[in-house]
């Protein structure tokens, strides 16, 4: 270690005590990287991530901004880290950056009945928090397939989505107000309020910002009462194409279930083969809110979907989808060297079929190691929706081949998406892996993110390469 590294840590052990500052082999170790399955993949066939020169655990706001303040005077590099859930390297450090952990910043703040919020600390973990609100006769509507990891405050730097959104919305829906830090210290607060026409909305510097401007320290999200009934069907549907015509047709009519979920025929095989004919896709629709309204939008969509040409299936695949919808089984193939990750993008209803069908034909066509490739849609709106693709490739045992295998597909399934107007990422976050694409899907106002980023980060310490390319570092790189 290097007397400026040996300086560094001693610094912050003076700023926060020594049990605040983690160096040991374990604890950088267990910091190296998020839930990237890049990386999985390469630390499982030999290659070792660098992790960052020490792991600050601040106990409070007033402790982030010491940290972050005397880290930005002396320009080193700080990856704020939160639950870990992230699959696209957002947490990931280069080899003398510092990881500020949030993780003991796990209190439930305040709950406001009369209001309808809450208000948490950041590492406030979002199953944690609903089962607190169901035993309150609340929810927050917000239930992401991470929801037993993921963190209050990543989900508002990720731009989260979840399962229910169609209904409930997306993070920037229920987010009200916020309280973060930024580089220099400075702590800032936005406050609570239903709506306000006082110039730009300020939380929107914060959602997806995924720790390039600082650290959110606080989250007040909006919650709802509980719902008191659900109306739950699923459908057979000739294709895809269909599919996606279907949901077009009772969204844009201003129905808007909670659930509502298209999987293609090769998912529909893997999960509901019992159900359905050879090559037939699968709708899934739940719909829940007061007495009476469940039932009379299930009566509407229905009415639709079925003159559509959807064969009615019962509701079973539902209740089978909500028993497993949060099983996921990456580590068995990552632990085995095979690639299996999920690229979630959006398009408009004029040009998402198109993405899907050239996205699966590109990939079986041109990539001879593909395993699997399937494509769901479950976050719809009245101008468009998203597909939540899933692949497997096997891979030449070696990191270096894991990861051109990797970018290989990536790019093939980021070319096709921009090629047809969408966007690179519907809700997973943009992290080191998307990052040289986000050019490309801003364009001219690429210069704006700069900006921003210039003002409230001028010494370039937060997060660097997350979001946005880098261009200090170099890309990071296994040893």
């Amino acid at each position: 270690m290097s007397r400026k590294s040996e300086k560094t840590i001693h610094d912050l052990q003076q700023l926060l005590g020594e049990a605040s500052v983690k160096f040991d082999a374990g604890s950088l170790e267990n910091r190296a990287n998020d839930t990237w399955p890049l990386r999985l993949v390469q630390k499982t066939v030999g290659g070792r991530l660098p992790g960052p020169l020490c792991v600050v655990k601040p106990q409070n706001t007033a402790e982030v901004a010491k940290v972050l303040a005397y880290l930005n005077e002396q320009g080193i590099t700080t990856v704020p880290f939160g639950g870990g859930s992230g699959v696209g390297g957002g947490a990931e450090p280069t080899k003398e950056s510092v990881i500020i952990d949030v993780g003991t910043m796990n209190q439930i703040i305040e709950l406001n009945e009369e209001n309808l919020y809450v208000t948490t600390q950041p590492a406030v973990i979002l199953g944690d928090l609903e089962k607190f609100l169901n035993e309150k006769g609340y929810t927050t509507g917000h239930y992401p397939q991470s929801i037993n990891l993921a963190q209050m405050g990543g989900l508002v730097a990720t731009r989260s989505s979840g399962q229910f959104s169609t209904k409930y919305g997306n993070i920037e829906d229920v987010l009200l107000g916020l309280e973060a830090v930024l580089p220099n210290g400075e702590i800032i607060r936005i406050k609570n309020i239903p709506r306000r026409s006082v110039g730009p909305d300020l939380r929107h510097i914060w959602l997806g910002s995924e720790g390039i401007f600082g650290i959110i320290t606080e989250v007040s999200v909006k919650i709802f009462p509980t719902p008191q009934e659900r109306w739950m069907q699923a459908y057979a549907i000739p294709n895809m194409r269909q599919g996606l015509g279907i949901i077009q047709s009772f969204v844009r009519e201003g129905w808007q279930p909670a659930v509502v979920r298209l999987h293609d025929d090769k998912e529909t095989a893997q999960k509901y083969a019992s159900y359905v004919h050879e090559g037939e896709s699968v709708l899934l629709i739940l719909t829940e809110g007061p007495k009476g309204l469940a039932q009379a939008e299930g009566n509407g969509v229905d009415a639709i979907v079925q003159a559509m040409g959807g064969r009615p299936l019962g509701e079973d695949p539902v209740q089978e989808w909500l028993g497993h919808r949060n099983d996921v089984k990456l580590e068995k193939y990552t632990s085995q060297g095979i690639i299996v990750d999920t690229i979630e993008i959006s398009a408009m209803w004029s040009d998402i079929a198109a993405i899907y069908e050239k996205v699966t034909e590109r990939l079986t066509k041109e990539v001879p190691e593909l395993l699997l490739i399937t494509g769901h849609s479950s976050h719809s709106y009245k101008q468009g929706t998203n597909i939540y693709f899933i692949f497997g490739a096997q891979p030449e045992q070696n990191p270096d081949k894991v990861e051109q295998l990797y970018w290989t597909i990536w790019s093939k399934v980021m070319e096709t998406t921009l090629e047809h107007g969408g966007s690179i990422c519907h809700h997973h976050g943009i992290g080191k892996g998307r990052a040289q694409w986000v050019p490309d899907e801003l364009g001219s106002s690429y210069s704006l993110l700069k900006k921003l980023k210039e003002v409230l980060d001028p010494n370039g310490v937060m997060n660097q390469g997350t979001l946005m390319p880098a261009t200090i570092n170099k890309p990071l790189e296994l040893t």
